[in-house]
């Protein structure tokens, strides 16, 4: 019986994200494609997948057709990186222009092409290198200007690196009309990086794995950014790759009168969706359920789209939930995000980081519209939302949406539905009574327990989440124009302090 040979160790492409998409790398001694047009970070990946082989202990060769080593040197330094390790081979000719380069027997192509592919092996057999990246196929494309020479010379390129064992990424600038599937299928994988402009906002970077020979990797769009230390790449959230088990226990939200409301309390593991119009109450409701997770030990996080970190925080001790002794020990991370600089990408790793290596039990999102506002349409953000709201479903989380809703009486709409996605809804409404402005709670649906069907008034104090009785004298409640029927013995006591906003 034959011993088995076991497969070569893969090889890391010097990108944390990007490696974990294809499984923990490159399959060694192949050649591999990477296209992009200009400004996606094709040098930038190309220089920190030879670095990331000098740090393992391998030799890399940069072969430059089009950028001096001058301005390579320049990349390198804008990402803290010395170049020093490596061989810069720069095929950029200083010369190309004098009258000793002009060719009348031969067309310059046919010379030119054949001297840059020798060029280039000639390198290869004089440094051994284990790891080269040639940047890039444009320029031979040019020089073959057909794609019957152009296919031959990559085919002459493949079998070359094949027999020298040496593991080849080409970067290609997508400067051909089309799509180069020649190239494609030459090439044993094939890395795809974009990047796309929306009407306001910093510009989304995102990469996909055309294909890759004989390995297992994450399909689909990723996002990614270009940063000082190289990129940063996003993997695509997959819920199904992640779980734990954990105790699912009721907990409480900090007021005895909404737990009972809910049928208890919260569950872990499950979402709940807090709807209504602006001021109503939503984000000092979330605060209060986060202080009481946070007064039982647990960590938390907490996603602020909405308002500034410095207004949630005054508005919260003046209520008697002071969050900053909870910062400053670590158990609590508010991270303030502005959606015209994040990619939804960057938010589900944020989301993930904070769970898996923060060790948040309890996650505040706040609010959903403006993370909408950060989506292509709304289709993909329900996507993205059913796949987040799995994963922290499956890790046992406490989770806590938060969706405003257009206009404050009568008509009120809302983005997007996400009621059918979340575990809890729990609808918080205005109403009118003896000339005030009051509000209404109820919770729509639980999925963990039998909850109360009441909706009564409820006012927000320094002692936290106050729950009056049912509305029985009123009709009309949930369609924002109730019609008072009865007396007011049922209603709570006028609080003016009450009346003030609470997101």
């Amino acid at each position: 019986m034959p011993a088995q040979v076991s497969p070569p160790a893969l090889a890391s492409i010097g990108v944390v994200g990007l490696d974990d998409i294809l499984g923990g790398g490159l399959t060694p001694q192949r050649m591999y494609l990477v296209e992009g047009t200009p400004g996606t970070g094709k040098t930038t990946l190309g220089l920190g997948f030879l670095l990331a082989g000098a740090a393992a202990g391998e030799t890399g060769l940069y072969v430059t057709l089009a950028e001096t080593e001058i301005e390579l040197r320049a990349v390198a330094e804008t990402h803290g990186w010395s170049l020093d390790q490596l061989d810069l081979f720069e095929m950029v000719p200083a010369d190309g222009l004098g009258e000793d380069q002009e060719q009348t027997l031969l067309h310059p192509s046919e010379v030119e092409l054949g001297e840059t592919i020798r060029d280039i092996m000639a390198k290869v057999d004089a440094d051994q290198p284990t790891r080269v990246v040639i940047d890039s196929l444009s320029e031979l494309r040019l020089l073959a200007q057909s794609p019957i020479r152009y296919r031959r010379q990559i085919l002459a390129l493949k079998h070359f690196f094949s027999t020298r064992r040496v593991t080849v990424l080409i970067l290609d600038d997508k400067s051909a009309t089309g799509s180069d599937l020649q190239l494609h299928s030459i090439a044993h994988g094939v890395l795809s990086l974009e990047q796309t402009l929306s009407g306001f906002g910093a510009q989304r970077r995102r990469l996909h794995v055309v294909k890759m020979r004989g390995m297992q990797y994450r399909g689909g769009f990723h996002d990614f950014e270009i940063a000082r230390g190289g990129l940063r790449v996003y993997p695509r959230l997959v819920a199904s790759e992640h779980g734990t088990t954990y105790d699912d226990d009721v907990v409480s939200t900090g007021s005895d009168q909404f737990d009972a409301l809910l049928g208890g309390g919260l569950v872990p593991g499950t979402a709940t969706l807090l709807i209504g119009p602006a001021g109503v109450g939503k984000t000092t409701m979330a605060v209060q359920c986060m202080v009481a997770a946070l007064k039982r030990g647990d960590k938390a996080a907490y996603f602020l789209f909405d308002e500034r970190l410095p207004t949630l925080l005054k508005r919260s001790a003046s209520l008697d939930m002071d969050l900053q002794p909870y910062i400053d020990s670590g158990q609590l991370k508010i991270r303030a995000i502005d959606p015209a600089e994040m990619s939804p990408g960057e938010f589900a790793n944020a989301v993930r980081a904070a769970v898996k290596e923060d060790g948040a039990r309890a996650i505040v999102i706040d609010s959903l519209n403006a993370y909408l506002q950060s989506m292509p349409n709304e289709q993909f953000l329900v996507l993205q939302m059913h796949e987040m709201l799995t994963y922290l479903g499956q890790e046992g989380v406490v989770s806590l949406l938060i969706l405003g809703l257009h206009g404050v009486m009568g008509d009120i709409r809302q983005d997007v539905d996400l009621s059918y996605l979340s575990d809890t809804v729990v609808q918080l409404r205005y109403f009118e009574a003896h000339g005030e402005v009051r509000q209404a709670i109820s919770v729509i649906k639980t999925r963990t327990s039998r909850h109360e069907r009441t909706i009564r008034e409820f006012q927000i104090s320094r002692d936290g989440l106050e729950v009056g009785e049912p509305l029985r004298e009123f009709q009309g409640v949930l369609t924002g124009v109730p019609t008072f029927s009865g007396e007011g013995k049922t209603l709570m006591a006028s609080n003016m302090g009450s009346l003030e906003s609470h997101g």
